[in-house]
């Protein structure tokens, strides 16, 4: 199929498929595909099926693209690998995407898949470009950009053969494929589709600003030292899960390397310097205060704090210590400790109210009246399953026990309830 070509010959939907969509849209798509039958002769069922089960995601997924009439949506895996709108959105907001551009005010998507990220990501740019290599997906992007109100060249190719070819632009985009030709999963960069590092000297070639959108599973330390030029790494949280790690790169990078970590509406960054090209958080060893945490009720306040995951994902303990002036419980536990309520803190608060050993008559004390309690480890020789059962409670409810280990080397268990 060439650029101009209509896609309505793949989206070409009759009227009793149609109804029978929007008649069915809250059904669950696995009763619909029983009931298919001799009566439903005129009704593309496939068809049917695939945008019904497409438009429920994007309920929940897009919500925005699931209030636009006429959007058509593809199979299931790739609904499951596009971007969410929340973090299409956050891309969108993006100094890469609002500084002032120096060449041709274009943007140009290399891996273009649902367009999601394109649709958000391209509104501010005078010259839009979509590139894909999967013809259905293309025919897919030119219906729904007509539907989102998007003009967009949308071009069906090899990404290296595009950017090999064309003229110098604003920004790139890539979100480089993470699946082999086995439809195995891939992490690492160089075995992802483009390989983004083999093509590092040709992007910045044609562009003076780069924005990689890569797995989150990756070990981002690692891909900065890869890639070199990186200026700004975000990793990317919705609902405390890790969703996506996203890097800018400049063919001048700052001195100064910016790591952000959002989670929903949390946003916490840290600014480091760079050395003999790596990134590292702090200069010095890990020191960390002796907490006097003792065992029984807390009769003077006492705060713990679990870190977000995308803090998490950052490593960045000692720099969160340091910010809002609490302690680490020990290197390992990642979690923190006050004798006041930090109010800003990105993750989850929590009081104290009793701090025990394993201790039988201990635990007792300190678990009196609690029958049922939502229960996590950090540096902890038990599971939280196996820590539950010991202690011979119900999951759930309103308190929350956290087993850890102390910088002594003892395991404690900190009873808390969550404020916030």
């Amino acid at each position: 199929m060439t650029q101009g070509e209509s896609s309505e010959s793949l989206f070409f939907m009759n009227e009793a498929t149609r109804q029978f969509i929007q008649q069915h849209r809250m059904d669950d798509v696995r009763q619909l595909a029983l009931k298919g039958g001799g009566r439903l002769a005129d009704v593309d069922m496939p068809l049917a099926l695939q945008q019904i089960a497409g438009w429920q995601t994007a309920r929940k997924k897009l919500p925005s693209w699931a209030e636009v009439e006429g959007l058509m949506y593809p199979p299931h895996l790739n609904m499951e690998q596009c971007s969410s709108e929340e973090t299409a959105i956050y891309k969108a907001k993006l100094s890469v995407f609002n500084a002032p551009c120096s060449m041709v005010n274009t943007l140009v998507d290399l891996t273009g898949g649902l367009g999601v990220d394109f649709s958000f990501m391209s509104r501010p740019f005078s010259k839009r470009v979509y590139v894909e290599r999967n013809p259905e997906l293309c025919e897919l992007a030119r219906h729904n950009f007509k539907c989102l109100g998007l003009e967009a060249e949308v071009v069906c190719t090899e990404a290296e053969d595009y950017l090999r070819a064309m003229a110098p632009v604003d920004v790139l985009y890539l979100d480089p494929a993470r699946r082999d030709e086995h439809g195995s999963r891939t992490y690492g960069i160089e075995d992802c589709t483009p390989n983004v590092i083999e093509l590092l000297p040709l992007l910045f070639e044609k562009s003076r600003r780069i924005l990689l959108k890569l797995s989150p599973m990756l070990d981002w330390h690692k891909a900065v030292c890869d890639l070199q030029k990186v200026s700004e790494v975000h990793i990317i949280s919705v609902g405390n899960e890790c969703k996506e790690l996203l890097l800018v790169l400049e063919n001048n990078p700052p001195e100064h390397l910016t790591i952000t970590c959002v989670n929903d509406d949390s946003i916490y960054r840290i600014v480091s310097l760079r050395e003999t090209g790596s990134f590292i958080t702090r200069k010095q060893e890990f020191h960390y205060e002796k907490l006097r945490v003792c065992s029984g009720r807390t009769t003077e306040p006492l705060f713990l704090f679990e870190p977000n995951a995308s803090i998490m994902k950052a490593g960045c303990f000692m720099e969160v210590g340091d910010s809002f002036g609490i302690n680490q419980l020990s290197p390992n536990s990642h979690l923190f400790v006050s004798d006041r309520e930090v109010v800003d803190f990105p993750g989850r608060r929590f009081r104290v109210d009793a701090v025990s050993s394993m201790n039988k008559q201990e635990l007792k004390a300190a678990l009196k009246g609690v029958e049922r309690a939502n229960v996590a480890v950090r540096n902890f020789p038990l599971t939280a399953e196996s820590l539950r059962k010991k202690l011979r409670l119900k999951d759930g409810g309103e308190v929350f026990i956290f087993g850890t280990t102390l910088s002594d080397g003892s395991h404690q268990l900190f009873i808390c309830r969550k404020i916030g």
